[in-house]
């Protein structure tokens, strides 16, 4: 089931405590950055991006004690893509309130192998996200079973990560 609209946005104004998203593609192909994404990947200048109506609510329920955060799984060297995202989506992103963290496993064992992206609402509530291998979105799903496994999954990605700015530094020399 492709989770899209009225029934997408929902899970994420419902939450009481934590949205939370685990990433491992190097690449997602989303419509509204492809002109964005193709001006970086041709060395053009960017418009300032200031915000959208994802940093808008973050920083909303931010201000209400609500958390939302990610890990965004990685190896190097990074694609363009990622770069693209690290330098022009995140800061903005975090600056807002999400809770953006790196897990770089070049040169370690991925602890997490095997695992696709989710989003997980308040731990109880998981959706797949499924993704072509050029990282097209196929559906989002919602997973019917015990939850456990991904709360799992997301304490190992967070302890295992390092916050974006931390990364962003050595990696991106911003």
């Amino acid at each position: 089931m492709f989770l899209d609209g009225e029934e997408w946005s929902r899970r994420f104004d419902g939450i009481e405590r934590e949205a939370w998203r685990l990433e491992t593609l190097p690449q997602y192909l989303v419509p509204q950055e492809a002109e964005e994404f193709a001006a970086f990947r041709e060395g053009r200048a960017l418009t300032p991006y200031t915000g959208s109506a994802y940093s808008e609510r973050v920083s909303r329920q931010r201000a209400e004690g609500k958390r939302n955060g990610r890990v965004h799984l990685v190896t190097r060297p990074l694609s363009d893509y990622l770069r693209f995202e690290f330098g022009y989506f995140y800061g903005v992103h975090a600056e807002a309130g999400d809770d953006i963290r790196i897990l770089d496993v070049t040169d370690r064992p991925n602890p997490l192998q095997g695992i696709r992206d989710f989003w997980m609402f308040d731990r109880r509530e998981v959706v797949l996200m499924h993704y072509e291998d050029d990282g097209t979105q196929i559906s989002r799903e919602v997973f019917e079973g015990d939850v456990s496994p991904f709360i799992e999954y997301q304490r190992i990605a967070v302890a295992e990560s390092v916050p974006l700015a931390e990364y962003v530094k050595d990696i991106l020399r911003v």
